[in-house]
């Protein structure tokens, strides 16, 4: 389910943007989910900084947030994390300011950039993280593959 509360993201396609990239990170690791659910929240700087505040402490916008259903990551630094028992896996939200000022100082194109963080966003909700060393290195191989799939350079 995609709620867009800044309509920007109509221009960006966020739905159709956020259901290829579901659909190629469930395919990558596997993932057979019947009807996988994921809320995302499509808004702007001043809602994210909100929820970052409320959420993480942080009064300040940021680009992607994402809240997991249930705890999933992997205990030893690099392993697999738990695989998901049902099809809630979580909610994302995401920030248009934040975003398309990223693509721009990056000189990406902000689909792209939109397509890694809703990449990113999902595989937390996996139970991915970049806490820890190994861990880190696993999730920017794994987005970086994803991504490739999609027709997306390499972030990193």
């Amino acid at each position: 389910m995609c709620r867009i509360a800044d309509d920007r993201w109509l221009d960006v396609g966020l739905p159709d943007l956020a259901e290829r990239a579901a659909g190629a990170v469930l395919a990558r690791l596997e993932l057979r989910l019947d009807e996988p659910e994921i809320s995302l929240l499509g808004t702007d700087d001043a809602e994210i900084a909100t929820l970052n505040q409320q959420f993480r402490g942080k009064p300040t916008p940021t680009n992607v947030l994402s809240w997991p259903s249930e705890e999933r990551g992997a205990v030893k630094d690099g392993g697999q994390p738990v695989s998901p028992e049902d099809e809630e896996l979580g909610d994302i939200a995401i920030a248009y300011n934040t975003c398309a000022r990223e693509a721009a100082e990056a000189g990406k194109p902000l689909g792209d950039h939109v397509t890694h963080l809703v990449v990113h966003g999902i595989l937390h909700l996996l139970g991915y993280d970049h806490e820890r060393d190994a861990d880190a290195t696993l999730m920017k191989r794994l987005e970086t593959e994803i991504l490739a799939t999609l027709g997306v350079s390499d972030p990193y």
